[in-house]
């Protein structure tokens, strides 16, 4: 066999060699980056329940009902009587 072939084949080798190595590295990396994936999954699902749980406790607390009732249990309001709104007029308009 001639020098020539057989650095052919050896660089051959060492070019499938490296190949190889990369295939590993690559295959690591997809595993620790996939792993990584599903964590922030997990938050976002978390989060997402989060949330819905926020969005659900404030229409419970802004109900119309709920607010009137603090408003005249905490704060003392009261719905005016009728003879008691004024009407303002703006300069050419007059609001019935």
């Amino acid at each position: 066999m001639s020098a020539r072939p057989l650095w052919i084949l050896v660089g051959l080798a060492l070019a499938v060699t490296l190949s190889a190595i990369a295939v590993v590295y690559t295959k690591y990396q997809t595993r620790i980056h996939f792993g990584h994936l599903q964590e922030l999954r997990a938050q976002r699902d978390a989060v997402d329940v989060e949330w819905n749980r926020l969005r659900l406790e404030e229409a419970a607390l802004s109900t119309h009902v709920r607010v009137e009732r603090k408003a005249r249990d905490q704060l003392g309001m009261f719905n005016p009587r009728f003879e008691d709104v004024l009407m303002i007029e703006e300069v050419g308009r007059v609001y019935p």
